[in-house]
């Protein structure tokens, strides 16, 4: 039920993604992201519109990992921060990292094709119902995400909300 996909530029690299609802144990979950217990990014998914926002995310952090020009202190904790619109370290974890009320988790885990992780370890860990990564828009909160975004009623009209939200995501960076 998780959703794996190579990275086409970092051949060597995986993605997985695993979702999660009626989650009981959010703030044990962030304690044991922090203490490096779960090695992946723990994301409030009604922050999500689509799987492919956090695979543009991942692929930007492992990209700005390889360069060495990172701007946060791990791999995981920049995936959460390329998916803010803005600069602000402690506002995209406060947006789009867990808080200890929150009831779903997409989990994101960042693999080296030749490592073998332990999936199993990881959804045993979470008190909640897995779910199929593609329900991650049953969990969006779309109005929220639009004002985050600043997406125009006019824009909807000629794309979609996550061509918006993935196109500010790439060009935040660009001055």
């Amino acid at each position: 039920m998780h959703h794996t996909h190579d990275l086409e530029l970092f051949p060597e690299y995986t993605v997985t993604q695993l979702l999660f609802k009626d989650v009981k144990n959010a703030t044990e979950l962030r304690k044991m992201a922090v203490n490096g217990e779960i090695k992946g990014a723990l994301i409030n998914p009604s922050m999500v519109v689509d799987s492919f926002q956090v695979l543009v995310a991942a692929n930007k952090a492992v990209h700005l990992h390889k360069i060495g020009k990172m701007k946060t202190r791990s791999l995981y904790s920049e995936i959460i921060f390329n998916l803010s619109p803005t600069n602000n370290i402690s506002e995209a974890f406060k947006r789009f990292g867990i808080s200890d009320s929150d009831g779903a988790v997409l989990i994101v885990l960042v693999h080296n094709k030749e490592e073998t992780i332990n999936i199993d370890d990881i959804i045993s860990k979470v008190d909640g119902q897995q779910i199929p990564i593609e329900k991650v828009s049953d969990l969006t909160d779309a109005a929220k995400i639009k004002k985050l975004y600043k997406v125009a009623q006019l824009e909807e009209k000629c794309g979609s909300l996550l061509d918006a939200v993935v196109c500010r995501m790439a060009t935040k960076d660009v001055a």
